[in-house]
């Protein structure tokens, strides 16, 4: 089994201080991720300190999409049968501010892909698929190959170009 950089969140973890700079993130780790997780909407994973302060976090669901959303150099070799297709959705992605400019967002979006992969090998997912939340999110998930889905504001990853990235790191088993 892989090595991961993240824990899921538990009661342990502080959550109260986390700040990225975006409301949004911070009123979701600081208020309703626990009950995503106890509703089994929203898997949680962090990257904290020795003290339990958490310096980034994501999280990860399982979607569809449909279709007709997929490139047509992709769609066109996948069945015809399937009219939504099994993803995985990294929901949610920040750094608190205290730890910006260490790479830490990479480290944690590397981390993602990983896990999402390991779990495409017990329930089918094609891709990994993100819903930028600014501009400024597109252009960090395009340094890294997501390509923007026509039409939904949303980008995705193939679990086949994740397969290559794993094994380029050296993380296939």
């Amino acid at each position: 089994m892989a090595k991961f950089l993240t824990v899921p969140l538990d009661s342990k973890h502080g959550r109260a201080n986390f700040s990225c700079g975006n409301q949004y993130l911070d009123n979701y780790i600081q208020k309703q991720v626990k009950q995503d997780i106890k509703r089994k909407l929203a898997a949680c994973f962090v990257l904290s300190n020795k003290e339990n302060e958490i310096k980034g976090y994501y999280t990860l669901s399982n979607a569809g999409i449909p279709r007709e959303q997929i490139p047509e150099n992709i769609r066109k070799k996948l069945p015809r049968a399937y009219y939504s297709l099994p993803v995985t959705l990294l929901g949610r992605m920040a750094v608190d501010e205290r730890y910006k400019g260490q790479g830490l967002g990479k480290l944690l979006l590397i981390d993602a892909l990983k896990r999402a992969f390991e779990a495409s090998g017990i329930i089918g997912s094609m891709a990994v698929v993100v819903d930028p939340i600014d501009a400024e999110a597109v252009s960090f998930y395009q340094r890294f190959g997501f390509i923007l889905l026509p039409d939904s504001g949303k980008m995705f990853l193939p679990m086949k170009t994740i397969e290559l990235l794993m094994r380029g790191t050296g993380d296939q088993k």
